[in-house]
């Protein structure tokens, strides 16, 4: 376990720990908690991103010849017989 050092204004400190009080929490705790929620987040983003790498790989496996370039022209697309 890392120990983080940070410096606060009195009034920011005194705020904070009012707020960890009403909580039954310590500053420390609440801090935690915070940076803890901030890495989950980026780790959730980074699975997201590999999850959709992940399918856009598995559809060009299934799908070998299709090339975005091939994609209709929008003239083409709207065109009606």
């Amino acid at each position: 376990m890392k120990n983080l050092t940070i410096a606060l204004d009195d009034e920011t400190y005194r705020r904070a720990r009012v707020f960890a009080a009403q909580r039954d929490a310590s500053i420390s705790a609440l801090v935690k908690k915070y940076l803890c929620s901030l890495t989950e987040e980026i780790t959730a983003l980074r699975d997201f991103k590999k999850e959709q790498e992940d399918l856009l790989d598995s559809i060009a496996q299934r799908h070998p010849r299709f090339k975005v370039a091939d994609n209709l022209s929008r003239e083409d697309l709207y065109q009606r017989p």
